[in-house]
């Protein structure tokens, strides 16, 4: 009997080969399912921010392990009725990305964070995974279940129930009396320890260059500049100095290239260097948001003779506020601010509006009218597309900021008639842009409060909060740095970021808006009976408000309080029809929709 070729054996170790693959796959994915264990927490879907966060915990026997394989569960959100479908992530038994159940070593646990980007449009929806075993080679086979698993169903959005309180932005007064010239304040901001001039937010470069291109008549440039008590703006003494050196050079070499109507010879130059100036720190303190009792320790700490400035510099550090002079005080302490006395000739009032509309049109040259004149000019028409075109002309001749103003606000007010939400926002970004001009050619926190809340509204979240912050460091009015902080806790809340909000909170007035906000994060902290205390805060300030009872609801539910749930949706129903529908389709309330308690409540 001959012996069988060498090819033979080939062929028959590939068939071999092949038979074991195609039973070891099945047999996989049949012990993997049968021992599989599967929780998420949240039970339910929940955004959070921006996001859907959860956490997935998969349990499947050891015993379906094989060398050259892998047992996995892709995870899909399907949603607007299956048409659309998102990959999650995939979890895979790999050595490496699993570990031993503590509790039974037969069972291997992953436990993973799932994640994906919150859009309206995907609720409702499902979050399903279909497991597959795979062989682990390049276009190795892949075997997949017959069935998908349901893991979760529509996505809560409690976190979204934001209370903010817009305020009516109004148009700065105008009149074609206005005396002429006057002097421009320009601030500047240094990094800790750099006297080079930054070229980014909190600076006024591009408003600096744009006022010496435009040539207006100047008789005196007063530029001075500080550091802050912190240890590295402090080690180099003459800080100061160079920053003042360093804003006066640039100054003169743009006078001296850019400028026709000014020369280095006509303006007069003052400059000062202040070094360890306590009075300017505790101007700063005394116009933040901190509470009258923080700020008088920081005056005690700083009005004591015996300390040095570094040794009451450290004291400051031990204040358990220290992070809010920190974030907010000592950046603004490393300033330096251009003044420039100008003037402007005189011009004759005249048919303003006729003039203005000529302007508009350009059958007239823009110095028909004085800059006052052209924005009174706006005045004189109901219509707020004519009114933004003569603030459109306004900015483009002008350039100073009551005109750059008065435009945003008018781009406001035609975001709120617009249906489309494409085109409102458009015109919420060109008014923030427009804002943002106005801001920096004159720096109030108000100021940069109004750049930060056109953008919120516009959905533009990081330019919003930087705008908050940077309002903020400004200082400003007790009553505008509350509303800045109530609103900058609102949209913290909206980005996921409820710790930060409560920070901001602390800052805040107790009004509705606050009262409601703070209410609602401890409702997302599982805080449940606290969140109930501090709505029914809210009802003191507001009475027979929807939301505060509609919240209430939410809060019993969580806690499982089926009586409280129906004595507050009836009265959030009763006061506001639309509730019934919004409970329908709420989540919070799965347990009770088939309830008779939930059909009363809704009727």
């Amino acid at each position: 009997m001959s012996l069988p070729s060498v090819a033979t054996f080939r062929l028959l170790a590939a068939c071999a080969v092949a038979s074991l693959s195609a039973c070891t796959l099945p047999r996989m994915l049949r012990v993997a399912q049968e021992g599989q264990q599967i929780a998420m927490r949240p039970p339910v879907l929940e955004a959070n921010g921006d996001n859907v966060l959860a956490e997935l915990t998969v349990k499947v026997p050891a015993k379906h392990l094989r060398k050259g394989y892998v047992y996995e569960l892709p995870l899909r959100y399907r949603y607007q009725n299956d048409l659309r479908e998102d990959t999650v992530r995939t979890l895979r038994f790999l050595s490496g990305e699993f570990v031993y159940d503590e509790q039974d070593r037969n069972l291997l646990v992953i436990k993973q964070p799932i994640s994906f980007p919150y859009e309206p449009r995907k609720n409702p929806g499902l979050l399903v995974a279909r497991p597959q075993v795979r062989r682990l080679k390049p276009g190795g086979k892949v075997l997949k279940a017959e069935k998908e698993q349901l893991l979760a169903r529509g996505i809560v959005i409690t976190s979204r129930l934001v209370v903010r309180e817009s305020e009516p932005v109004e148009l700065l007064p105008a009149t074609a009396e206005l005396a002429q010239g006057g002097t421009r304040v320009l601030p500047f901001f240094f990094d800790q320890g750099q006297h080079a001039i930054r070229n980014y937010l909190g600076t006024n470069v591009a408003a600096l260059e744009e006022f010496i291109e435009a040539n207006q008549r100047t008789q005196k440039v007063i530029i001075v500049a500080g550091h802050s008590p912190d240890s590295i703006d402090s080690r180099d003494a003459r800080l100061a100095d160079k920053r003042v050196q360093a804003l006066a050079k640039y100054y003169k070499k743009r006078l001296d290239t850019d400028s026709y109507l000014n020369s280095l010879n006509s303006v007069k130059f003052e400059t000062q260097a202040y070094h360890r100036r306590w009075d300017l720190f505790l101007t700063k303190v005394a116009a933040s948001a901190l509470k009258p009792e923080q700020q008088d320790s920081v005056v005690s700490i700083i009005n004591d003779a015996r300390g040095t400035w570094a040794q009451k510099e450290k004291q400051l550090h031990k204040l358990s506020y220290f992070d809010y002079l920190e974030q907010y005080i000592y950046p603004v302490m490393r300033f330096g601010t251009v003044a420039v006395v100008y003037s402007a000739p005189k011009r004759f009032d005249s048919e303003i509006y006729l003039l203005s509309k000529k302007i508009v049109e350009k059958e007239l040259e823009a110095d028909a009218l004085t800059p006052e004149e052209l924005r009174y000019s706006a005045t004189l028409t109901p219509l707020l597309a004519e009114k933004q075109r003569i603030y459109e002309t306004s900015v483009a001749t002008t350039g100073n900021w009551q005109s750059y103003y008065n435009l945003a606000v008018i781009l406001l007010e035609r975001s709120d008639k617009e249906v489309s939400d494409k085109v409102r926002k458009a015109y919420l970004r060109r008014a923030a842009t427009n804002f943002t001009l106005a801001a920096h050619r004159n720096p109030t926190a108000q100021m940069f409060y109004h750049v930060a809340d056109a953008y919120h509204r516009a959905g533009d979240r990081l330019e919003a909060l930087q705008n908050y912050d940077y309002a903020v460091k400004l200082g400003g009015p007790r009553p505008v740095l509350e509303k800045i902080f109530a609103d900058k806790a609102a949209l913290e809340i909206e980005i996921g970021q409820p710790d930060d909000a409560l920070r901001s909170l602390s800052f805040g007035a107790k009004n509705y808006q606050n009262t409601m906000n703070r209410a609602l994060i401890y409702l997302m902290k599982e805080n449940y009976d606290g969140a109930a205390e501090i709505y029914q805060e809210a009802l003191t300030i507001k009475p027979n408000d929807p939301m505060a009872y509609y919240s209430l609801a939410v809060a019993a539910a969580r806690a499982q309080r089926e009586g409280d749930v129906g004595q507050y949706l009836r009265r959030a129903v009763q006061l506001d029809r639309a509730y019934a529908q919004k409970a329908v389709e709420d989540l919070e309330f799965r347990s009770y929709a088939s309830s008779k308690m939930f059909v009363e409540a809704l009727r």
